[in-house]
């Protein structure tokens, strides 16, 4: 089980605040959405959150260790990241990109050792991709390319799995299984921490929500407690109505 914290994290760009006193957990085994309106800071507490970034001030801990102690083949084997808009550089095959995730010590040609066979092609199966694992990874459009790269994310199984914006570029088909994928996995235990614009998504699929405004911490607790109308008409300066229904929550912008 992999807890991942952050402790009063500030990062400063150019003379401002980008995040500012900052405290966050994730859990093992929930899915915590991260909102916020654009610059609110969500992408650089991901970064931060995944190590990739150290902040000015504050601490990451995974699983009560520093991140920044952990070493990087260790934390490569635990932790997955994917950014908002990742691009495929090289013409290799999709099963080749998928493959990637699963270790830096990949032939580089050749064929892909067998004993990870079974893992890359669940992982093919489970995004939609199983016709297109021959195709080139720059030959994709954003759309497979985007479901390419989260199951180049998830081939490992990983203990903590951070994305942001998982759904861009999706359509509706596929953005709903990419959101059951990431149910999934939360419910067998990984630590999911999801960037995410799309609050209704938000509101079916997380355990828990934080809320972020001009790099500040909003609010932070189950997902029933932030996404109300008054946090989320604080959180992008509108009014903001949220209707329950059964088990369905529907979030309207405006009056």
């Amino acid at each position: 089980m992999t807890r991942l914290s952050l402790a009063d994290v500030t990062l400063r760009r150019g003379g401002r605040f980008v995040l500012e006193s900052v405290d966050a957990v994730f859990e093992a085994g929930r899915l915590t959405a991260v909102i916020g309106p654009n610059g609110a800071g969500k992408s650089t507490l991901l970064e931060v959150a995944a190590g990739l970034l150290r902040p000015d001030a504050g601490e990451v801990l995974l699983g009560g260790e520093p991140i920044r102690a952990i070493a990087p083949r260790r934390l490569a084997s635990i932790r997955a990241y994917l950014p908002q808009s990742p691009r495929a550089e090289w013409p290799v095959s999709v099963e080749r990109l998928v493959a990637l995730g699963l270790s830096p010590q990949l032939p580089a040609f050749g064929s892909l050792p067998a004993r990870w066979q079974p893992a890359i092609d669940g992982a093919l199966a489970r995004f939609d991709l199983l016709a297109l694992r021959e195709r080139s990874a720059t030959r994709l459009s954003g759309g497979e390319l985007a479901r390419a790269m989260l199951a180049r994310a998830v081939v490992a199984e990983p203990r903590l799995l951070i994305v942001d914006e998982p759904s861009a570029g999706l359509d509706p088909r596929h953005a709903h299984e990419a959101a059951r994928q990431l149910r999934a996995l939360a419910d067998g235990g990984c630590t999911v921490v999801v960037a995410l614009h799309d609050l209704d998504l938000a509101a079916r699929i997380a355990d828990e929500v934080v809320a972020l405004k001009d790099g500040r911490l909003l609010a932070a607790g189950p997902a029933r407690d932030v996404l109300t109308g008054p946090i989320l008409t604080a959180l992008y300066d509108m009014p903001v109505k949220v209707e329950e229904e059964a088990r369905d929550v529907s979030i309207r912008f405006g009056d």
